[in-house]
Parts: C-alpha cells; structure tokens; sequence
C-alpha cells in the first residue's frame, strides 16, 4: 500500500474538508450579525433551527443535529430555557434522559432569523442549476453516511 498522497500535493482547493470549512465559516459568520441582533448564539440558533423541524428530541440528538459539543449545548439550553424559548422533559421510556421543546415563544424568535438564514442559502446556490445542486446533496448524503457514528 503506497503512503497517502500529502495535502501540498492535493491542494487546499482539492480538499473537500478544507472548502467545506471555508463554506460553513463563511455562512455562519454572514448569519452572527443577525443572531447577535436577536441576542442569539451560533449553538442557541442551531438548536432552535433544529427544533423547528425535530421537536421533542434527546439533548444527545439535538447535539448530533445542531453540531454543538454536548457542553456547549447545555449551556445554550439554559439559556435558553431562561428566556422561554424551550422547555425540558423527562422522557417518558426513560427517566434519565431529557427531552427538548421548542416553545411557540422559541418558534418565533426561529422565524424571525430564518429570512437572514434563507437568504444565505439563496446566495450559497445563486447561479447553480437545480440538477447540480440535487447532486450535490445527494454526494453529501453519502459523506455523511461514510461518516458518522449515529444512526442520525
């Protein structure tokens, strides 16, 4: 088996992970000033925006989901559930785990960031055929699959 090519031979502009950094750095830091404007953090805007569509998760899921380093995540709970965004709750099947909800006052504030958040991802694809970006999802679907270490 020959030794892995080195990135000076592949080039940063050839490695996926690199632009898929620069990519992610780049849509979160057009999206702080709105969140900050809200009061918002990235890991309180993740979770909320996950929410919106997963509502009753396990705090491990919506770690998975929103991307957020379960420390983090507890403290962007709190703070959230201090200013009534979301609520916790035992799970039923299981005592030691919580279940997360997004509250209709979280469901707002989410609504009210998600026009800045559209708007990014309009101008992410901007001028990228329908076709190609379909098949750009589906590669990353298939990343995803080769990755991660979950079910979800």
């Amino acid at each position: 088996m020959s030794a892995p090519r080195r990135l000076g031979e592949i080039g940063l502009n050839n490695f996926p992970p690199y632009l898929m950094n620069r990519i992610m750095g780049r849509y979160n830091a057009s999206l702080r000033e709105d969140m900050a404007h809200q009061g918002m953090s990235t890991p309180k805007m993740r979770s909320l925006a996950v929410l919106s569509v997963i509502d009753g998760i396990l705090i491990r899921e919506l770690a998975v989901y929103a991307v957020v380093e379960q420390s983090t995540l507890s403290r962007a709970l709190d703070g959230l559930a201090a200013d009534g965004l979301i609520r916790r709750e035992q799970d039923k099947d299981d005592s030691r785990a919580t279940r997360i909800f997004i509250t209709e006052q979280g469901r707002a504030a989410f609504e009210r960031h998600w026009p800045a958040m559209a708007r990014v991802y309009e101008q992410m694809f901007q001028g990228i055929p329908q076709a190609e970006q379909q098949a750009f999802l589906a590669v990353l679907h298939k990343i995803l699959r080769n990755v991660r270490k979950n079910e979800f």
